[in-house]
């Protein structure tokens, strides 16, 4: 009985990771971007470079610092919509501390 709560429970675990949904921004206003993010909480974003034809780019952005994990920091970041090429969102990342330390200690005048 145990090992069948078990397995239940890790499977439900596993169907949520995999609940995040994935959108086109290119398909879509900036306005509904920043609002489907917003709604959701957490979305991933898939669109094609403009620099490297044919190379799909994707990212998951958040609506707040709730959904970064721990060590992470929700940044700025842009991403083409249908009526703009920059739309403001935001996603996590780790801050890059190491840089920061060089530049403050390591300066050279």
């Amino acid at each position: 009985m145990k090992t069948i709560l078990l397995a239940a429970c890790l499977t439900l675990i596993a169907a949520e990771a995999q609940a995040i949904s994935r959108y086109d921004p290119t398909r879509m206003g900036c306005g509904r971007v920043q609002a489907t993010i917003a709604r959701q909480g957490a979305v991933i974003l898939r669109y094609q470079s403009r620099r490297v034809p044919g190379l799909p780019l994707y990212e998951r952005y958040v609506q707040s610092q709730q959904f970064c994990t721990m060590g992470e920091v929700r940044t700025r970041a842009y991403v083409p919509s249908a009526d703009t090429k920059s739309c403001p969102v935001y996603n996590c990342k780790r801050p890059d501390n190491d840089r920061r330390f060089r530049r403050r200690f390591f300066h050279s005048d």
